[in-house]
């Protein structure tokens, strides 16, 4: 037994000492910096070799431009494409503006179809033209198809390598044609059963082809009800289906229902980081940008935050404009003014927590605009608990704290109710209008992300103080 506690400590013991991943990862980059400027070439091509592509191009993307191309030339072709495909657009410019067409073309032809694409779309016109130049007529023949798909479609992120297989055909086959194929496909553990005009029939895995007979036909093992997608179905559709069938490659076909390419879950997951950015960024009321924040101009920052800022600053005014109204109520009765800080808030946080629970809830395919009174009725009951606790609280801190303890005296019970009657109603106003903006602009075909913190809130204020000063004249007589 003491044995046995001894081998278990001794294993804690290890899996404490032992580098985690980043810090592995960290040490790489540093060893290869260091062999770098310490011009141990031979060196550091054999760690760049050992390295995964994306550590590679983290080191690269790290590096001064000059220094950068130096290093990319000793790379093989196989890991320099690899390589080449990780860089974002701003780098793969320069790599491309540094080495010879006979090397572009190299990369080129290790590239899968839908990295190139990809790059295509970021590049500047110049260089595209010289990329198109150098690539093989078949090549430029599917980058213009691929192009012509709309943005952010299917179509837009597929990849056109992938194995296709025949019912009639064995499993014997069937493992020749992908041993054949292999090294040329992005992915080869799906197969797609295609007919002889190439319409979908089906799928079938590696893992079904290990497990049946050498002689079985492929009819035999397939899956025919295959899920699929068309050309122009929208890319967060798609990572939808990833997500709901547990996917790992998902064929894509056209209106005849051929089968014209694959969307695979790496593809997907870049979908997913770039919805959830555009999210992010329409959320906080910022145009959304491809580019990093670090390689992002002071310039393009300026354009992305300054529409949507001076919108807003344009719709606040009618905040100035309502307590301009009010100004013979607030001269009756000062103490009002020390609460509307609060009450706008407290209504734009209210706000703002319904607006975020809905889209959410659009962007996971959980609510419809079918389930709109559904929302608001549930969101009428949540804001009524929500204002009535709120309400509570702010009673007792106003007798409390506001009239004993800091000695205002012009704060009486009617002030309070005032204040604590308008939270209430503002607090259920405001979850109205944070459920309800969402569904309507994805009705009307908007982003509902658009609709959430900073034009709720503006909103809300308004609506707060119309709300405060109306049951203040009614409560106070003012």
């Amino acid at each position: 037994m003491a044995d046995m506690e001894e081998w278990k400590d001794g294993l804690s013991a290890a899996a404490e000492d032992a580098p985690n991943f980043e810090t592995q990862h960290e040490q790489r980059i540093e060893e290869m910096s260091r062999l770098l400027e310490e011009k141990q070439m031979k060196r550091l091509q054999s760690v760049l070799e050992e390295t995964e592509e994306f550590e590679v191009a983290e080191f690269l993307m790290a590096l001064p431009p000059h220094q950068m191309a130096t290093v990319f030339r000793m790379l093989s072709k196989e890991q320099g494409a690899a390589v080449f495909a990780e860089l974002d657009a701003q780098e793969q410019e320069y790599i491309i503006n540094t080495i010879t067409d006979s090397e572009l073309g190299s990369i080129l032809d290790e590239l899968y179809l839908d990295d190139t694409v990809d790059m295509m779309e970021e590049l500047p016109a110049n260089v595209v033209k010289r990329v198109m130049r150098i690539a093989t007529p078949q090549t430029r023949a599917l980058i213009n198809q691929y192009l012509k798909y709309p943005e952010n479609s299917a179509g837009s992120i597929m990849t056109a390598e992938f194995i296709d297989l025949k019912k009639y055909m064995t499993v014997k086959e069937s493992f020749a044609r992908i041993r054949r194929l292999a090294a040329d496909m992005e992915t080869i553990y799906t197969c797609f059963v295609t007919s002889g005009d190439r319409k979908l029939e089906g799928t079938v895995t590696v893992k079904d082809l290990i497990m049946a007979d050498e002689s079985a036909v492929i009819e035999s093992i397939m899956d025919s009800s295959a899920v699929f997608c068309r050309t122009t179905d929208d890319q967060e559709d798609v990572s939808g289906m990833f997500s709901d069938y547990d996917l790992l490659a998902l064929p894509v076909v056209d209106r005849e229902n051929r089968l014209v390419g694959i969307v695979t879950v790496d593809d997907v997951m870049d979908v997913m980081e770039q919805e959830a950015t555009e999210d992010i960024e329409a959320m906080a009321a910022i145009k959304p940008s491809t580019r990093p924040y670090l390689k992002t101009g002071v310039l393009s920052l300026w354009r992305n935050r300054i529409p949507w800022l001076l919108l807003l600053m344009v719709s606040a005014t009618f905040t100035g404009m309502i307590i301009t109204s009010f100004e013979d109520a607030l001269a009756a009765q000062v103490a009002l003014t020390a609460f509307i800080p609060m009450l706008m808030d407290t209504g734009g946080n209210s706000g703002s927590q319904s607006s975020v629970t809905i889209i959410r809830g659009l962007s996971l395919g959980d609510l419809e605009f079918s389930n709109f009174l559904q929302v608001i009725w549930k969101e009428i009951r949540v804001a009524l608990l929500c204002g009535a606790t709120l309400a509570a609280a702010t009673f007792l801190k106003v007798l409390l704290i506001d009239r004993l303890l800091l000695g205002n005296d012009s704060i009486t019970i009617l002030v309070a109710a005032t204040v604590c009657l308008t939270m209430l109603v503002t607090v259920v106003c405001a979850k109205i209008v944070g459920c309800s903006l969402p569904m309507l602009a994805e009705k009307v075909g908007l982003d509902p992300a658009v609709m959430a913190s900073p034009f709720i809130t503006t909103i809300v204020d308004a609506v707060s103080l119309l709300i405060y000063f109306n049951i203040a004249k009614a409560l106070l007589h003012i």
